[in-house]
């Protein structure tokens, strides 16, 4: 009999996931496992739940929510140095994770039906400033975009993603940036750096069309400093993954990257989750290996 810990955040998809955790619940347990509920009432409390599960015993913990509460419950797994596997049920608003995972847009039961037929499999995550990271961190516009979204609650879907990335162009100065790696060294006024270890970002940006879980490697994307029509013009390109022969992007693989700001400390995210080190200087590297997840068949 399987043992599952399920990890709601209850704020998650503007108050959507509250209301499925009894229904997730319920689907486990009529697929034969055994489940305890958890519920988070703060940020940051995933991971210390995720810990918790870990030390009970449990084989799967299951969060429930959108990219935000995967970040969390993943690094609570990562800390605790456990195989226990990472299930998702997407009920966020981009949910890149679940994409790669092979849950993304299910209702929670056919979810939980993919989830306990998948398979566990050793994955990569990212590491930088003393935190990891599941699907992609990045600097310059994405950060600023995320700060946007933030303000904005009652957008749902994808407005919620289209409206602050036209806000936040309005406003925003490229910063100048030097991006050092083994397989590609620039240093410009850039409009973001994504480092990915999933396909997409920011819920349909397809930043690294080529990405591979568990190729040992990050796959960077720069985008260098861009007019309104062009960035108008970028944006379709970009959801569909094709942007990649655009003069404004620059593509490549590494298993480490420097990223330096001169002019201002850098602002960054982790999974869509806003952080400000206050450092001019991260480095962004690959951790192989280094979580279980379960992917759903």
């Amino acid at each position: 009999m399987i043992h599952a810990h399920v990890i709601v955040n209850p704020a998650a998809g503007r108050g959507a996931a509250a209301r499925v955790a009894d229904r997730v619940a319920r689907a486990f347990r009529a697929q034969g496992w055994v489940v305890e509920l958890a519920r988070t009432d703060r940020p940051g409390q995933a991971t210390d739940l995720a810990g918790d599960a870990v030390r009970a015993g449990a084989g799967s913990v299951i969060a429930v929510g959108g990219d935000g509460t995967v970040h969390e419950v993943a690094n609570g797994l990562i800390a605790a140095d456990a195989d226990a596997a990472l299930g998702v049920v997407p009920v966020g608003s981009g949910d890149d994770f679940a994409k790669v995972l092979g849950t993304f847009r299910l209702a929670p039961e056919a979810a939980v039906a993919r989830i306990v037929t998948g398979t566990r499999r050793r994955v990569d995550v990212g590491r930088t400033c003393g935190e990891y990271f599941v699907n992609s961190c990045g600097f310059g516009f994405g950060p600023a975009v995320v700060h946007a979204r933030n303000a904005l609650p009652a957008l749902k879907g994808f407005l919620s993603y289209l409206v602050p990335i036209v806000r936040t162009f309005a406003a925003f100065r490229p910063p100048r940036f030097t991006v050092e790696a083994a397989e590609h060294r620039e240093t410009g006024e850039m409009m973001m750096v994504e480092i990915c270890n999933g396909t997409t970002a920011g819920g349909s940006y397809r930043f690294a069309p080529q990405a591979d879980l568990t190729d040992g490697r990050l796959d960077a994307c720069i985008v260098r400093k861009v007019s309104i029509p062009r960035f108008l013009m970028a944006l379709p390109r970009l959801i569909r993954g094709t942007h990649t022969g655009m003069r404004e992007f620059a593509l490549f693989r590494t298993a480490r990257v420097t990223i330096r700001c001169a002019d201002a400390p850098l602002l960054l995210h982790l999974d869509g989750e806003l952080r400000e080190p206050g450092v001019r200087e991260c480095t962004v590297e690959v951790v192989p290996r280094r979580l279980t997840v379960l992917m759903a068949r």
